[in-house]
């Protein structure tokens, strides 16, 4: 536990800053020492909306016996009223006694009411605050506590007449702000006029001034989370982005939470925002960004995301190159359908809109802004499928327009041009399907570390980013050259985190061992995983110099290979704690997948994996 004091003058409120405490350091179970008899109005102390915390002075101001502490209090610590009743402050809470001491002991000795702010911190992030006020009466030192939580779901909705208190304790973090929806009313803080650059305005009260912002592409994760707290859910934490009027994109943490009454009735929705768009090292990139990426510049095949939504897509260049539409105009709709030729590929379409069908795969004419003097001949794959519980929908978009007097040879190069885009479709889909996993695996395991969660899914990013941008123009999956991969994949490590960690990468590669797309796939994810888990490992201390990770990687036999990975960091004292966690299971079941054999081994500089694969595997086209 760590503890920071400030004094702010103009209020004059001593703030505490508490860093990572921990059950331990709150309570600690020892037996009663005073006789203590139920407070008056019991009964109603523990239906108000306030924490009140009850001590009797002892020793002169040098210890307190615990009266009783209030419900959220006993919630948090795990207890029940009996546990702590009767017993020195400095024995049942040792965390506590260390902060309260001197506070307490002040207001004993001077009869004067003493204001306090508490912030507690979990992993550098503010987790909950509390705004107390400390008095003495009836030769009793009563805590007046008013808790707001940024973690978990046990927000208060402030009467009306605190409302003004809740919104300037706020207005302390500059990029920080909460609002409240009463009665189909908001009441926004300071803090949310910081983030969106402007001051109030009259009808605020009347419309969400943050949502109307969220930019399109996020407009699904904002509708899933109101969807999600109107079905029941407490509590919804997500990441948007949002174009304020003054044309600034800015990413915002957004902790959502929904109020109910007894019949499961919505009473209130409210939250806390805060501004993230300055956060060192991170990223916000999308999967989606990766594989648009890749089809870059490419105006003849064209990938579509979502292609039959007409509100939430994206395509890539090589679409609006073959309509001749502006991308930054552009409003999708069935009107393009019209511009085809053939009926009959129309009604195909339309029946996949309808869903009934999963899938098209067709060519045909088009008409560029409905102009029978300007075709096109374009080649069209969609497929619907489901993930979690939402349909979705990824497709492709060739023009095959040029050198009309070789159509034939177009078209039946085509037919196997089809099988390998299938081939792409179904590896990106099954690639963004590990790489989920992958990610709820990390939120359960990493939930208070999100720059561990992003740092990881970077680098994966990254090396599946590198595989489809190789690998989509390719018409052949079985011999692919892993030199090239490793040095653009060592380029890629040190962009996100050599330069930021002062780690330098190392790669030696035989020149002409050649693999396949089914090998090569599990293997960069491999490397990957053993990067991270080096990094996390091997190099504690980031100001140490001359930080390294090396891999060599060479053919042992006509049919296997083997990869060596160290790193001169600091070595493991026992191997075994190691193996047990997150990164290693991963590692062993992509070792899994790879038909391969890994290894631990240490040496005098550091730690190493060798991991055994083989060179081909048995490659088969999905149809």
């Amino acid at each position: 536990m760590r503890i920071e004091k400030q004094y702010r003058q103009l209020e004059d409120v001593e703030e505490i800053n508490i860093y990572d405490i921990t059950e331990s350091e709150l309570f600690q179970y020892v037996d009663p020492e005073f006789e203590i008899f139920e407070a008056p109005f019991e009964k109603t102390l523990r239906n108000i909306s306030n924490d009140l915390d009850i001590f009797d002075p002892i020793d002169d101001g040098e210890d307190f016996v615990v009266h009783r502490l209030g419900l959220g209090t006993l919630l948090r610590g795990h207890i029940k009223q009996n546990d702590v009743s009767g017993r020195r402050l400095s024995k049942t809470s040792p965390g506590f006694y260390k902060i309260l001491k001197e506070p307490l002991k002040e207001v004993y000795k001077t009869n004067k009411t003493k204001k306090m702010r508490f912030y507690y911190h979990f992993n550098e992030k503010l987790a909950r605050f509390s705004n107390v006020k400390i008095i003495y009466d009836m030769n009793k030192i009563i805590l007046i506590s008013d808790h707001r939580d940024n973690r978990e779901t046990s927000l208060t909705v402030p009467d009306d007449g605190k409302s003004d208190e809740k919104a300037n304790l706020i207005e302390y973090f500059s990029q920080t702000g909460s609002y409240y929806k009463i009665n189909d009313r908001y009441s926004w803080t300071q803090g949310v006029y910081n983030i969106l650059n402007r001051t109030r305005e009259e009808n605020d009260e009347y419309y969400n001034i943050v949502f109307d912002l969220v930019i399109p592409e996020d407009k699904p994760l904002l509708e899933k989370a109101l969807k999600e707290l109107d079905d029941g859910k407490t509590n919804y934490e997500t990441i948007l982005r949002i174009l304020t009027d003054d044309e600034i994109l800015k990413y915002i943490e957004a902790n959502l939470y929904s109020k109910f009454d007894e019949n499961g009735e919505l009473i209130s929705r409210y939250g806390l925002f805060k501004d993230v768009s300055t956060d060192s090292t991170r990223k916000m990139t999308r999967p989606v960004d990766f594989l648009l990426k890749g089809f870059k510049n490419n105006k003849k095949l064209a990938l579509l995301i979502e292609p039959l939504n007409t509100k939430h897509y994206e395509f890539s260049e090589g679409y609006f190159n073959l309509i001749e539409e502006d991308p930054e105009t552009y409003y999708h709709s069935r009107k393009v359908i019209e511009n085809i030729v053939e009926e009959p590929i129309q009604c195909k379409i339309l029946e996949l809109i309808n869903g009934e069908t999963d899938e098209i795969s067709e060519k045909f004419t088009y008409n560029v802004h409905g102009d029978e003097n300007n075709q096109k001949i374009a080649e069209l794959y969609i497929e619907r499928f489901e993930f979690g519980d939402t349909t979705h929908s990824i497709g492709f978009l060739t023009d095959i327009t040029e050198d009309r007097k070789k159509q034939q040879e177009l078209i039946e190069a085509n037919e196997h041009q089809k099988i390998l885009i299938k081939e792409v479709h179904h590896r990106v889909k099954n690639n963004l399907q590990v790489l989920n996993s992958f990610l709820n695996l990390e939120k359960r395991a990493y939930k208070n570390k999100p720059n561990v969660i992003i740092d990881h899914m970077q680098s994966r990013l990254s090396s599946l980013a590198i595989l489809h941008e190789k690998t989509y123009n390719t018409t052949d999956f079985k011999n692919i050259n892993l030199k090239e991969y490793i040095v653009d994949q060592d380029s890629q490590l040190r962009g996100l985190i050599g330069l930021r960690d002062g780690i330098e990468f190392e790669s030696e590669v035989e020149e002409d061992l050649n693999l396949t797309i089914e090998v090569i796939t599990p293997l960069l994810l491999v490397i990957d995983e053993l990067t991270m888990n080096a990094i996390k490992h091997a190099f504690p201390d980031k100001t140490v110099p001359d930080k390294k990770i090396i891999k060599k990687i060479y053919r042992i036999d006509n049919e296997h290979a083997q990869l060596i990975l160290r790193d001169n960091g600091v070595g493991i004292e026992d191997p075994h704690t190691v193996t047990r966690n997150l990164g290693c299971e991963i590692i062993k079941n992509l070792t899994k997948q790879l038909d391969g054999h890994i290894e631990l081994f240490q040496h005098e500089n550091g730690t190493g994996y060798r991991l055994t694969f083989p060179i081909n595997m048995e490659h088969t086209i999905e149809g």
